[in-house]
Order: structure tokens, then C-alpha cells, then sequence
């Protein structure tokens, strides 16, 4: 299998899928130290949806893979991770959400669901401080993965992972693994509408825990990058996997400030 060698911005993928080194490999922007930031209480939703946010656990992991299977199928970072121009693309996208999906639930992690008239139309894993980094660094899961998607697929996967984790203003943030919409929602207003019903739920979900400074997000898609914005989140990164700029967001908690690094040379 040819070895897959990543771009200079994403680092050295150094050591074997098992032994894996932390790529330091993420173009980091300076934070603000004033941010505008979502204050509305939680799970509040306009009268005009009926929807509901959950806290899912392991009896909902086939409902949260499968939507999470249709809204990462054609995400620009995903193609270029498990490469969408070879034959069994869908298996290996459908193999990595169920492997991250099943180990994020064994390991009690938590997460959050959207869901009208009892259909869940939206998900976020969320991967809390001090704990984030417990997937991808089983060394089973690891293994499946290579079984699932090939080495170099594998490979591709755990540069960009550590690359994101690079990016981290502090090790005291929630991230989100992955995230998603029913695609029969986006690009419609009311997709819109529930996208940050969704977030709107995790800011305050996330600002409960005093040790959190905030949420780190990031996406490969441009479509999202405004919106991103307007909920209340600065980038603070950009990675370059293959082709695709993947940008990284984030949101501080309610009054939480951090401070702007000295980027003097």
C-alpha cells in the first residue's frame, strides 16, 4: 500500500498507525480577547419548531451513525481522507463513523441530540477536557480502523485529527468530533434554524462545566464558515489536508476570556 505523505502544514505523520506522534502542525490565529457569545438558555427552541434537545447514550449509536454517515458522505475533508476516487469510499466513511461513534459511547462519553417529533435530526459527539484524546489513541480502535480503511486511510485520519488537537487555545475546551444535520434540513431555513438550536444547546451544555473555557469546532466545507461566525466563533487555526483548507473555530464559554498569545518574532 503507498505511503501516504501529508503536506508540510499538517506535519510529519511520524511513527507507525500504533505509536503515532501529535502533529504540530496547525497555522494558529491569535485570539480576541472580547468575544460576542451565545447567552440564550438552554435547550430554548422558537415556537414555531417543535424539536428537542437529548443527551443521547449507546441506545441511540445506529440512529446517531446513520445520520452521521449521511452528512459526513460528501464532506470535502472526509473525501480526501478515505479517497472518494477509489472504489468502497462509502464503506470506509461508513466504518470510521461507526468505529468513532461506538468507542466515543464505551468510553461514556457525552452527546447531544436533536430530534423533531421524535426523529433525530442532529447530533454532536463531544469530546470534554482531560478526556478527548482517549479514542484514537486505543490502540484497538486503531487496529479496526486499519482493518476497516487501510493503513494509509488510517494514517491520513490520525494526522488530521492531531493536527485539530494542535490548534487547541488551551487543554481546558470541549471539542467536537463530529457534528451534523439531517441533509434533507440543510440549505433550507429551517435547517439553519435547527443548526443553531443545536449549538445553542452545547454552548450552554458545555459553559455548566466551570473547568471548560469553551468549544473548538472545525469544518472543511466554506459553506459553514459564515455561519460558524455568526453564532459567536473565531477561527483560530487552518490545516491543510491534501486539497482542503480545514479551518478551526472556537467558542468561549459565557465571561471566559483567554489570553492573546505574544506572537512577536
Amino acid at each position: 500500500m503507498r505511503q501516504v505523505r501529508a503536506k508540510r502544514m499538517v506535519g510529519q505523520f511520524i511513527g507507525t498507525v500504533i505509536n503515532g506522534h501529535h502533529s504540530k502542525a496547525c497555522l494558529q490565529k491569535p485570539l480576541r480577547q472580547t468575544h460576542s457569545v451565545n447567552t440564550r438558555p438552554f435547550m430554548s427552541l422558537p415556537a414555531a419548531i417543535t424539536g428537542e434537545i437529548r443527551q443521547l447514550d449507546s441506545g441511540y449509536s445506529r440512529e446517531t451513525r446513520a445520520l452521521l454517515f449521511r452528512a459526513y458522505r460528501h464532506d470535502p475533508t472526509f473525501a480526501y481522507l478515505f479517497n472518494a476516487e477509489r472504489e468502497g469510499y462509502e464503506q470506509r466513511v461508513l466504518a470510521t463513523i461507526r468505529q468513532l461513534v461506538k468507542q466515543h459511547f464505551l468510553q461514556n462519553q457525552p452527546a447531544l441530540g436533536l430530534f423533531l417529533e421524535d426523529r433525530l435530526v442532529g447530533v454532536a459527539l463531544i469530546a470534554p477536557p482531560l478526556r478527548r484524546l482517549g479514542v484514537t489513541e486505543s490502540w484497538a480502535w486503531r487496529l479496526r480502523m486499519v482493518m476497516d480503511t487501510g493503513l494509509g486511510c488510517t494514517q491520513r485520519y490520525l494526522a488530521y485529527y492531531n493536527a485539530v488537537l494542535a490548534c487547541l487555545p488551551s487543554e481546558t475546551v470541549h471539542v467536537l468530533p463530529l457534528i451534523g444535520l439531517d441533509p434533507e434540513f440543510q440549505g433550507q431555513k429551517l435547517g439553519q434554524d435547527l443548526s443553531e438550536q443545536l449549538l445553542a444547546a452545547l454552548h450552554d451544555w458545555c459553559a455548566v462545566d466551570e473547568n471548560s473555557q469553551g468549544i473548538v469546532v472545525d469544518t472543511g466545507n466554506p459553506r459553514y464558515l459564515e455561519f460558524y461566525k455568526r453564532q459567536g466563533y473565531e477561527e483560530i487555526g487552518e490545516i491543510a489536508v491534501g486539497p482542503v483548507r480545514e479551518h478551526v473555530f472556537f467558542h468561549p464559554n459565557p465571561q471566559v476570556s483567554l489570553p492573546v498569545p505574544d506572537v512577536t518574532v
